[in-house]
This record gives C-alpha cells, sequence and structure tokens, in this order.
C-alpha cells in the first residue's frame, strides 16, 4: 500500500495540465544582472540538456526526438546528431549533455538517455557512433534524473533519480537516487567516498539540477515529492535524507539537511547555473526563474522573476561568455503551448 500511495504521490509533482491553450507570445523580460532577453530559438521539441562548444556555439537535446541541435545567434536550428535508442516515455528520452573538457583533443560529447531497458550514459563525436559508458540505471516513465555535468576537477558528475521506488535512494548497490561521479571514460572516479562505488552522494529523489561556485563547491537541484523541492550543497558521501526526510528537519539523524526549500507549487527546478555569487534555479511547475544569494554556506534573498512570462522553464545555464541561457518546457505534455515553444532565450552579461 505504501509503494502504491508513494507512486501516486509521485506522478502527482508536477501534474499535467489537460486541454493545453495556445496563448499569446510572452512580453519582453530582464533577470538582475543580465540585459533584455534574445530569443535565439523556437518551435524546439521539448528541448533538455543544453551544453555548450568551446567557441560558444549551444548544443540542445531534443527530449522525445533524440535530436541534438546546434544553435546559435543568427542561424536556423540545425540537426547535428540522432542519438540512437532513446525510448520517450513520461519524463523519460533524452535528457542530459555535456561536452568533454578536452573537446579541441578528444571531440567527445556525452548524454543521458532512457533505453527501453534501462537510463544510461553514452560517449559519441558527431560524426561516430554512440557508446554506452555507463549503463545499468533503472528508468520508469518519472523520476528518471537525468543531468550531467563535468565538475572542476575533469571529472563528470550525474544526477539520477529513485525510479518511482524510494528505496533505492538508500540502497549503495544502486545508482538510482544519487549524484555519481564518473572518470570520462564512465568508471567510478578514484577518491569516490568508497572505493570503487561510482556514488558520491545519496538520499535524492529526483536530482536534475548541478552547478558549482566559483571555490568548486556543487550545489544540486532536488524534486520534493509534495512538500518541498531542494537546493543542497553537495559534499562526498553525505546523505540527504530521502525517503525518510522530505525537506529540513533530518540532521539529527545524521542526515544533510537542504540549503534552501520552495513549497513544490512554487518551483518543482530542474537546471541550475551560478553566475558571481548569485544561484538561479529554473522552475517547472512554478513557471518562474529563482535567485538566491550565496553567503559562506548559506543562500538568502531568493527571489522569483520571470514569474509566468515563458511558462515551465526547464534549463537554465551560463554561456562561455557570461550570457545567461534559458529554455522553457511547454510542449512537455504538462504547460500550456504558446506561439513558438519550446524557446532557447538568451540574456547577455551586462
Amino acid at each position: 500500500m505504501l509503494a502504491a500511495v508513494l507512486m501516486l504521490a509521485a506522478c502527482a509533482d508536477d501534474p499535467a495540465i489537460p486541454d493545453a491553450t495556445r496563448t499569446a507570445p510572452p512580453a519582453p523580460a530582464e533577470i538582475p544582472g543580465f540585459g533584455p532577453a534574445a530569443e535565439i530559438a523556437r518551435d524546439i521539441d521539448v528541448p533538455w540538456g543544453l551544453a555548450f562548444l568551446p567557441d560558444g556555439v549551444a548544443l540542445v537535446a531534443e527530449r522525445d526526438t533524440g535530436r541534438i541541435l546546434r544553435i546559435e545567434p543568427g542561424r536556423a536550428p540545425e540537426e547535428v546528431y540522432r542519438v540512437p535508442g532513446v525510448a520517450a516515455r513520461g519524463e523519460g528520452g533524452l535528457l542530459g549533455l555535456a561536452v568533454s573538457p578536452r573537446y579541441p583533443d578528444d571531440g567527445f560529447v556525452y548524454a543521458y538517455l532512457t533505453t527501453a531497458d534501462d537510463n544510461r550514459i553514452v560517449r559519441f563525436r558527431l560524426d561516430g557512433p554512440a557508446d554506452p559508458i555507463f549503463t545499468g540505471i533503472a528508468n520508469t516513465s518519472f523520476h528518471n534524473g537525468g543531468r550531467l555535468a563535468f565538475g572542476p576537477d575533469g571529472l563528470l558528475y550525474v544526477g539520477t533519480g529513485d525510479a518511482g521506488e524510494p528505496d533505492l535512494a538508500q540502497d549503495p548497490a544502486s545508482p538510482n537516487g544519487k549524484i555519481l561521479r564518473l572518470t570520462p571514460d564512465g568508471a567510478p572516479a578514484p577518491g569516490n567516498p568508497t572505493p570503487g562505488s561510482p556514488v558520491y552522494s545519496r538520499g535524492h529523489r529526483n536530482v536534475q539540477g548541478l552547478a558549482w561556485d566559483s571555490t568548486g563547491r556543487l550545489f544540486a537541484a532536488e524534486f520534493g515529492q509534495n512538500r518541498y523541492d531542494e537546493i543542497n550543497l553537495i559534499t562526498p558521501g553525505a546523505d540527504y535524507g530521502w525517503p525518510e526526510v522530505e525537506g529540513a528537519g533530518g540532521s539529527a539523524d545524521g542526515y544533510t539537511d537542504p540549503l534552501l526549500t520552495w513549497t513544490t507549487d512554487e518551483a518543482s527546478p530542474s537546471g541550475i547555473a551560478i553566475a558571481d555569487q548569485t544561484l538561479y534555479a529554473a522552475a517547472l511547475r512554478g513557471e518562474r526563474l529563482w535567485t538566491a544569494t550565496l553567503t559562506g554556506d548559506t543562500l538568502t534573498d531568493d527571489r522569483a522573476v520571470l514569474d509566468g512570462t515563458y511558462g515551465r522553464l526547464r534549463t537554465v545555464t551560463l554561456a562561455p561568455d557570461g550570457a545567461l541561457w534559458l529554455t522553457t518546457s511547454n510542449t512537455d505534455g504538462r504547460g500550456d503551448v504558446r506561439s513558438g515553444d519550446d524557446r532557447i532565450l538568451r540574456f547577455p552579461g551586462q
């Protein structure tokens, strides 16, 4: 019975909106510290992952088609790769992207995808085959995680979800409900908390945001069940409490409390980015961009911008030139589809 209740609650985290309607395009809006928005691309099919090549050109993953698009200002989107084996269902499909920090030498792009059997990470060159480097992450129609990012240490970090089985988040043998830390070849990274294990932290419900500050500290965004979404400061070996704890209040039992929480209707945070001392979190159900100030080990002064301006927001990331890029997610089956959705937006640095 408990499993059934948890599954039903999980499905209600970010509920579908029936009878989606088409509304007028949004008015221009701004983010403090950045210039006015410029629409870089429109009519993209469920954009999810967004990563930059060294020359500043963006690669964008379409969740349901498995396509990777080359996107840059002043040019029409161009399909440059189609990831094979993508099985799009529910929240699954082609999810996160990452570009190798040694891209000028090795030319590798990494993708996190849902297949018929699992969630996995593949590595490829844009003119070559996709080779699996990490497999066996349990999948379902929700809680697939999916964010990829290379850290300042040159290692690959992976946010996974519990695949609707909350106990997996506490199972040290499972990659689900974890943040993983891998070598570029997909092996457990040297120096992980447990030698030979890919697990960097555990007790996560559904991690879809990873970002580092200027000192190299890792922050993660996590979907709550029906109470609190979280922004966590990640330390190696820490347990963030799921499914025993949602939100704060677990420190007395040895769990690590979040730095910041929102109610699930305010956020449902996916991608996050950090610029200077400000953290940005793209909110799906909340349909806004959250900002919060980093001060030491705290996040304060959280404020919402773009509230309802563009609808559901999936990914926010900082470009090599200092601009902030943002993707909408209104065509994912849970939003009100607006003319031109989905779109890629660029806010230039000031």
